[in-house]
């Protein structure tokens, strides 16, 4: 259900509501938030509530630290693993600035912008998520350890999958917050998870991959143990993937749109890359273990950058592979858009699809890679005329210095 203002302030008055926390992200997608009470909903949705942008990582420095928090009545929800008496609603928010102008580094507000981007040009677009984790053995304190909490690989079923009622919980507790999980199954490393949700609109669907990250890992504290997102936990497991899936659709009826999606996204994936893979360990993960590494694509083929996986009608849909979970959803989705736009826009078309397994191939020579680190991928970005165009400065130099 999608509420107004007038709604949540009758749903908090109504509902034993007692605490509301007010969600936003730092400039690398990390989740954070305040409470207020109730009695200062109203003055909040007037005036927003104040915070320090100074100590907010990509936010600024101490000089024209205050920003403001406006929560959007849209994205409330009920917090299942709080207190039902005494409940606790999360609303996600815009960020504006003293003087009422958006704040530039907001990334919802950069995703909304490309959205409209694409609108104005007929296009409209969906995305679904896969993101891996790993669930790590706390140790005595409760602090993180690197032990798995089984050895079970890809598929596999109880008992060697111990995360089977983890993900059950996670999936359940992700039903009552209105995202409803497409399927979950244990991956190919040891304590390696994933959980698939439905495809949605880009905004809807970054807050639902933000809330996921924050839902896992509060189950998996619930339950004793550490969800882990990092781009690759153990050396000798496969790491974690933030698998893009994404349709486009023409407002004017064109057809065969994916060509041209996918050349865009090609073209303009080196100078992505910071941003789907913003930590050095992301290079890690690169070219091992069903993680690409050449600027290649192909209909269903997982060794490649981009695939086509096998679907009918409506499911149809491009699925972007070199992205981890690191990455702000808010800044990928939207640099996903631009480069689609750009191929659209310009009818490019990608090169011939390559059918073989790049992982074993010999033959890699003539294929364009991405970046073989962070500091490559920070230069081709700083470089980058699509990049500057596409994303505010301070987001840039946040990134990339």
């Amino acid at each position: 259900m999608i509420y107004s203002k007038k709604e949540v302030i009758q749903y908090v008055n109504e509902e034993d509501v007692k605490f509301i926390r007010l969600a936003f992200c730092d400039a690398f997608g990390n989740q954070k938030n305040i409470s207020v009470m109730p009695d200062e909903l109203e003055r909040v949705f007037e005036d927003g509530a104040g915070i320090d942008a100074s100590a907010i990582l990509g936010f600024g420095g101490e000089v024209f630290s205050d920003l403001f928090l406006f929560p959007d009545p849209s994205t409330l929800v009920v917090l299942p693993w709080r207190p039902e008496h005494g409940r606790v609603v999360r609303m996600f928010c815009n960020i504006m600035h003293s003087n009422g102008k958006p704040f530039e580094a907001d990334g919802r507000r950069i995703l909304r912008e490309a959205v409209k981007a694409a609108m104005s040009e007929g296009y409209t677009f969906q995305f679904g998520s896969e993101l891996e984790f790993y669930l790590f053995h706390t140790d005595e304190e409760g602090k993180p350890t690197k032990i798995p909490y089984d050895n079970a690989r890809y598929m596999d079923i109880a008992p060697m999958d111990k995360g089977e009622n983890v993900r059950r919980e996670i999936c359940l507790t992700l039903e009552r917050m209105g995202i409803k999980p497409e399927s979950s199954h244990h991956e190919e490393g040891f304590g390696q998870n994933e959980i698939d949700f439905r495809f949605s609109d880009p905004l809807t669907a970054a807050d639902n991959a933000i809330t996921f990250v924050s839902v896992v890992r509060t189950i998996a504290a619930r339950n004793g143990l550490c969800a882990d997102f990092s781009p690759k936990p153990l050396e000798d497991n496969p790491g974690n993937g933030f698998h893009i899936n994404l349709s486009v659709q023409s407002i004017n009826a064109e057809t065969d749109l994916f060509p041209y999606a996918i050349a865009g996204i090609l073209n303009r994936v080196r100078d992505m890359t910071a941003f789907l893979n913003p930590r050095e360990e992301s290079y890690a993960r690169l070219g091992t273990d069903k993680a690409p590494k050449y600027i290649t694509w192909s209909p269903e083929n997982r060794s490649q950058l981009i695939r086509i996986p096998a679907a009918r009608g409506n499911y149809k849909r491009i699925e972007l592979r070199s992205p981890d979970p690191c990455a702000n959803p808010y800044l990928a989705f939207a640099l996903i858009i631009y480069a689609a736009l750009d191929g659209l826009k310009n009818k490019e078309l990608p090169p011939a699809a390559v059918n073989e397994n790049l992982y074993k191939s010999e033959n890699t020579e003539d294929y364009a890679s991405l970046p073989e680190n962070l500091c490559e991928a920070k230069t081709a970005a700083k470089s980058s005329e699509f990049i500057e165009n596409a994303l505010p400065s301070r987001i840039v130099r946040t990134y990339c210095e």
